[in-house]
């Protein structure tokens, strides 16, 4: 009896999240203007795609005899790409997300998890089928998809860096994962090893706070996980800046190599910057369209 209060509460809680969450994710989403085709490309497909100079390898049938016959150069008509590709995004939900260095500052996971909905938007509008890693929710078409994200990203995981999900992933697939990437690496080290032996492609987005980038304290200061699970008290913090910074830095050169081995992307967003150039590029990422 006592612990239904509890769970009511925190079921309150996590429902009132969504409709923010949505309003904000529909607001971004319509932010980024991604031109008339979105992620069309050439491919199988009965759609009029574009006309493309004639190359090397071009069969004779390929040729558009009618648009050719035009100038002097000969052309193909390309039809458009109609398989919608699926998109598998994972969200760290860990507690080590949920730190804010300031009031006016967003917590990482609020950005993190504004970026997956928002991205995941643009997706479906664009055919695509989005859902997430594992297999509590597969990749599908349609809103309705959109609010089960929503649902599915209202709920905090209790460790402090939660292992991304690499079960049942789905052959050339694309991912998308959104962390700040403090914790061990080997659980990210083996997800993107796996995700990479079954030809899926993606993007890791490192959101970071900016005070993490700075490390500004100075004297006696307490240091404690968001879990609460890790304590270290120092009166020297200054003495610890150039250690931290340098650990800092490895971090990031080990994901950068992870990546370049695995062929994915890596980006970095700071809370304080702009939401709206994060989406763009994460969407021109997934794209294949930055490096």
């Amino acid at each position: 009896m006592t612990q239904t209060p509890t769970l009511r509460e925190r079921s309150e809680v996590e429902a009132s999240r969504l409709p923010p969450l949505l309003a904000r994710a529909e607001h971004l989403a319509g932010t980024v203007l991604l031109g008339d085709h979105g992620r069309r490309r050439a491919g199988l497909g009965d759609d009029f795609w574009q006309y493309r100079p004639a190359q090397l390898g071009d069969s004779r049938r390929m040729i558009d005899h009618r648009r050719s016959a035009r100038g002097d150069q000969q052309f193909v008509r390309e039809r458009e790409w109609q398989i919608a590709q699926s998109v598998m995004l994972w969200v760290d939900q860990g507690a080590s997300m949920r730190f804010a260095s300031d009031k006016a500052q967003p917590k990482k996971i609020d950005r993190a998890r504004l970026l997956a909905l928002a991205v995941a938007i643009l997706l479906v509008r664009g055919g695509e089928r989005v859902g997430l890693t594992g297999s509590t929710l597969p990749p599908r078409r349609g809103n309705n998809q959109i609010l089960r994200l929503a649902e599915a990203f209202a709920v905090d995981d209790a460790t402090d860096y939660a292992p991304p999900e690499h079960r049942a992933m789905i052959p050339h697939a694309r991912a998308v994962f959104l962390s700040d990437f403090l914790g061990d690496m080997a659980e990210v080290r083996l997800a993107l090893t796996k995700a990479a032996d079954r030809g899926v492609r993606g993007v890791l987005l490192q959101v970071l706070d900016p005070t993490e980038e700075l490390f500004p304290y100075r004297g006696r200061t307490i240091f404690e996980s968001v879990g609460g699970t890790l304590h270290h008290e120092t009166l020297k913090a200054g003495e610890l800046r150039d250690r931290y910074l340098e650990r800092l830095a490895a971090r990031k050169e080990e994901l950068r190599d992870l990546c370049h081995v695995t062929g994915w992307h890596l980006g970095l967003h700071h809370t304080g910057d702009s939401a709206q150039s994060a989406l763009l590029w994460l969407y021109r990422a997934l794209d294949g369209g930055t490096r």
